[in-house]
C-alpha cells in the first residue's frame, strides 16, 4: 500500500514538475519513474523470496532495468527524435 501510494505521489510531482518543461525531457523523465518503479517491484520480490539466491538475481536484475531507464532517458534528451533514429523512435 506505501508503494501504491508513494508512486501515485511521485507521479504527481512528475506532473506539476513538468510543467515547463520539453515534451522530450517530458517523456525522459516518464522513462526513469517507470523503470524505477519496476526496479523497485523486483527488488520487493526479491526480499520477499526468502532465498538470498533469488533475492540477488532479482536485485541484479533490478539494478540492471535501472541502468536500462536511466540509457534511454539519457538518450531521450540528447538525441532529437526527428533527425536521429538513436532512441528508436
Amino acid at each position: 500500500m506505501k508503494k501504491v501510494f508513494a508512486l501515485a505521489v511521485s507521479t504527481a510531482l512528475l506532473s506539476l514538475a513538468a510543467c515547463h518543461t520539453s515534451p522530450r525531457e517530458q517523456a525522459a523523465d516518464n522513462i526513469e519513474a517507470n523503470t524505477e518503479a519496476v526496479a523497485d517491484n523486483l527488488e520487493d520480490a526479491g526480499d520477499a523470496a526468502g532465498n538470498s539466491t533469488v533475492e540477488d538475481m532479482l536485485d541484479n536484475r533490478a539494478d540492471a532495468v535501472r541502468a536500462t531507464g536511466q540509457n534511454q532517458a539519457e538518450d531521450m534528451r540528447t538525441h532529437d527524435a526527428d533527425t536521429n533514429l538513436s532512441n528508436g523512435i
